[in-house]
């Protein structure tokens, strides 16, 4: 069962209040802690535990991602003239959120603040994504945080080094940013821990929460090439040492489903 993750979950916790599983592809995880933010600030939930996993690696479901002619032949190099496709991950990654009163009062360490959260479809094509639907989702995460653009300092894009996703990600960047754009810090985790699809999300959270909390962008790997049509700052290759307010974490689906989490650095 697609939902037995978070049934065992709920089970080994003692948890029972609502629990289920998001399906949206290579977007479930965002849209997984976009809810759970969303139960826990109206209320509904005095806690959620959140996040995504997968483990895809079996020969029918390799042989069918091959198929599609996405996966690179060597490596993933995100926003690359040269870049070649994705390169499959498998994975998990969980975070507790709660109201700030309730962690203060127990105790907890915490690392960073969920604000806002945006999502959108396409509607358009299964496989070929637009502008619209990204720069929307991510319109829409400001807009819930109560964020101006110009407070954002790094995104973590989805950046999966297909041909298709990375110059369209990057237009959808520009269009929401303008000429802040270009002050941004833009890094695809990807090139690391590669696309872990159901998972990815939540992985590419936590990745920016600790960039939040350590002052520590993660690179870009493997970049080699400047794109003309991937013209932002893609922290290539290098970690680098910068303080910033707040990030979004792109999550951009098969089926042109888009969900966007904002996040805001909490004081160390």
């Amino acid at each position: 069962m697609s939902n037995a993750g978070a049934s065992h979950i709920s089970m080994d916790l003692r948890l029972s209040g609502p629990t289920y599983t998001v399906s949206t592809a290579c977007s479930s995880a965002n849209h997984a802690i976009g809810q759970a933010f969303r139960l826990v600030r109206d209320g509904e939930a005095d806690l959620a535990v959140t996040g995504g996993s997968e483990a895809m690696f079996t020969v029918g479901m390799l042989k069918a991602w091959e198929a599609m002619r996405v996966i690179s032949p060597d490596t993933c190099r995100p926003f690359s003239k040269d870049r070649r496709g994705m390169i499959l991950g498998e994975g998990g990654a969980m975070m507790i959120l709660e109201p700030f009163e309730a962690a203060k009062a127990r105790g907890a360490k915490i690392y960073a603040e969920i604000c806002g959260f945006g999502m959108s479809s396409d509607a358009h094509h299964l496989t070929q994504p637009t502008v619209e639907g990204p720069s929307r989702a991510m319109r829409d995460a400001l807009r819930i945080a109560g964020l101006a653009p110009e407070q954002i300092g790094y995104i973590n894009a989805h950046g999966t080094g297909t041909p298709g996703n990375d110059p369209v990600e990057t237009r959808a960047i520009r269009a929401v940013f303008g000429s802040h754009a270009d002050k941004l810090g833009v890094s695809s985790t990807k090139s690391m821990h590669g696309h872990a699809l159901g998972a990815a999300g939540a992985l590419e959270a936590i990745a920016t929460i600790l960039a939040l909390q350590t002052g520590i962008l993660p690179p870009t790997a493997n970049f080699t090439v400047a794109d003309p049509e991937c013209d932002l700052d893609y922290i290539p290759n290098q970690a680098r040492t910068q303080r910033v307010e707040a990030a979004l974490s792109n999550s951009f689906a098969f089926g042109g489903l888009n969900a966007v989490i904002a996040l805001r650095a909490y004081p160390s």
